[in-house]
């Protein structure tokens, strides 16, 4: 693999995402998913540790000096080394790299890897819903990610060869793998969680007076709706979401014009000490010049909520 240190790491994430949803696939296959319960709402399963121990352990395999932060807190096991896939030889992204990263070194990026997005939806059979997310960070700014749906076209039993799909974006130079669309103009359609509500969002979204609202899982699939069209604004006024799931997807939706910020349309910093916890929530819309209308609609009792 040649070329810049920056399209290197784009390349080896995008085919690594493929693997970790190879890995995820086959676990579910098994049948034995292995669930563990980290907290109320918060579960972990053999899908989401293997496939993190996949793209963590390869991409430093490849790339040594990078950061990488992962949703996961994983113990040392037998036979981890079975899991990491060669990079070295890994087909190279067909982009030219953009100017302000081209001198970007290893040491530079921070990747946020949250390995299965979407994990009680996974054990419920929402299979569209689950995600791998794979974000690069330079200078605490999301500039590159890659996004997986493993089940995609999961419901054409006719053709499952065609099962799976890989997205990636970089900022400023697009995005690669998805059929970018406007969301209608006659309505507005607004997406939020799907499992993780309360009073403050649910007062929240519908200040933004909606004709629609699609309670989704997964910050990553909530993101591909504004980009294919589907929605309009991505509102969750609340602390649940943390940086490996809005690195990813804030790339590739900065790289097709949206935009992702706080609640108080404040950018969220990816650098590597930063606090893992979206502490003051996440709003994203399909195009950046409507972002502020939704910041200016924010309630007060949400914005006070997340100071």
């Amino acid at each position: 693999m040649s070329g810049s240190v920056f399209v290197r790491l784009m390349s080896a994430s995008v085919a690594v995402a493929n693997q970790a949803g190879k890995i995820i696939r086959d676990i579910m296959k098994k049948g034995n998913l292995r669930i563990v319960e980290k907290g109320i709402n918060d579960l972990q399963t053999e899908a989401d540790r293997s496939a993190q121990r996949c793209i963590i352990n390869s991409l430093l395999k490849q790339f040594p000096k990078v950061t990488i932060i992962g949703e996961e807190t994983l113990e040392k096991v037998e036979n981890e080394d079975d899991l990491i896939v060669s990079l070295q030889n890994c087909e190279t992204i067909t982009t030219e790299c953009p100017a302000d990263l081209t001198a970007v070194k290893e040491e530079d990026v921070v990747i946020w890897v949250d390995p299965l997005d979407g994990t009680a939806e996974y054990t419920q059979g929402l299979l569209d819903h689950v995600t791998v997310l794979i974000g690069l960070a330079v200078n605490g700014k999301a500039v590159g990610g890659v996004i997986h749906q493993p089940y995609y076209n999961y419901q054409n039993e006719e053709d499952l060869s065609k099962l799976g799909r890989t997205m990636w974006g970089i900022v400023g130079a697009g995005t690669y793998g998805i059929d970018c669309k406007k969301p209608p103009e006659n309505k507005r359609i607004v997406t939020t969680t799907r499992s993780h509500s309360n009073p403050v969002i649910n007062s929240t979204i519908a200040a933004m007076k909606p004709d629609e609202v699609l309670k989704v899982g997964g910050a990553g699939h909530k993101v591909l709706l504004l980009i294919e069209g589907k929605a309009h604004a991505y509102v969750f006024p609340s602390k649940g979401c943390k940086k490996w799931d809005t690195c990813a997807p804030e790339a590739l939706l900065h790289a097709v014009g949206g935009k992702l910020t706080d609640i108080h349309g404040d950018p969220i910093k990816y650098h590597a000490e930063v606090e893992h916890v979206n502490a003051r929530g996440v709003l994203a819309t399909y195009l950046e010049s409507i972002h502020d209308w939704y910041v200016e609609n924010m309630p007060i009792e949400a914005k006070t909520a997340l100071p």
